[in-house]
């Protein structure tokens, strides 16, 4: 349960919470996480219960075992682009795909069943004035940011194509494309310098056409990547069979193997990896 007093952020931080409440209620897709009920209680506080995904982020997965072989990223890719799918076609674009909010988990027998988290940042693409993002931020995690959000333009589906190439990348090196501490100098590589080659920091073989096709949705060039999650989804399922193959054997033996790991969510000192809101610049 997510609960938040009126007094404890500004106006526009708490419109954004209702605002995710709100969209992520109607979306359906399985791989999304359920919203169960939302309203006010007492004294104006705000709450929202949704499901307890009991699992692993996909960054407590690479931290855990590291990089994951090919076959099990694109398994996995395709279960976040089926979720944000759905998004697309309603008009909303996610914008804070990452690591930290997507989460695999044991669903119904089913292991790495993804669930996709954390609608706070979703921005309406198709001008219905849905937006509660200040229109002078650029809003998500600069890791995974893309270029046309960095540069103030219209943001839309292909960047949460962009940030889905990312999390890609970093399943497949546990690295980001780019990683430097200074901000400025993150944002001007996400703009302008082309991603090293992932053979360059992966430990295990990973297939010219996946790499190919991750290094695709990192263009600058919004029109070169795919145009939305259901067009990556049918890219990566149009790849030659990879190997090795990971197979449901393959993520029962995986699961077995860390189960006993599974963090306990909502302890005291559990980062909750909210999303940032960052200097000002053009239309976010």
């Amino acid at each position: 349960m997510k609960v938040i007093r009126p007094e404890r952020l500004s106006p526009d931080a708490l419109a954004r919470f209702e605002r995710e409440v709100a969209f992520t209620s109607r979306l359906t897709h399985p791989n999304t996480i359920a919203i169960y009920d939302y309203g006010h209680a007492a004294a104006g506080t705000f709450y929202y219960a949704m499901e307890f995904v009991e699992g692993f982020s996909f960054e407590e997965a690479i931290a855990l075992s590291g990089v994951m072989p090919a076959a099990r990223v694109v398994k996995l890719l395709l279960q976040v682009c089926d979720a944000l799918e759905e998004a697309h076609r309603e008009g909303v674009v996610h914008r804070d795909i990452k690591p930290a909010n997507l989460m695999i988990c044991e669903r119904g027998g089913i292991a790495d069943f993804v669930k996709v988290l954390d609608f706070g940042l979703a921005k309406d693409f198709m001008g219905r004035g849905h937006n509660i993002t200040a229109s002078n931020a650029v809003v998500g995690t600069p890791l995974y940011l893309a270029p046309e959000a960095i540069e103030g333009r219209p943001v839309g589906p292909p960047a949460d194509v962009y940030a889905l190439g990312g999390v890609a990348y970093f399943l497949l090196t546990q690295r980001a494309p780019f990683e430097y501490e200074d901000l400025r100098e993150l944002f001007a590589a996400h703009t302008s310098t082309p991603p090293p080659a992932l053979d360059a920091h992966a430990p295990l073989p990973i297939p010219a056409a996946l790499e190919s096709l991750v290094l695709r949705c990192l263009s600058k060039n919004t029109a070169l990547r795919p145009q939305s999650a259901g067009a990556l989804a049918a890219l990566l399922r149009d790849l030659p069979p990879l190997d090795p193959p990971w197979s449901s054997l393959h993520a029962e033996q995986w699961w077995r193997r860390y189960r006993s790991r599974l963090p306990r969510r909502g302890e005291a000192g559990v980062d909750p990896l909210r999303p940032m809101v960052l200097a000002p610049a053009a239309e976010a």
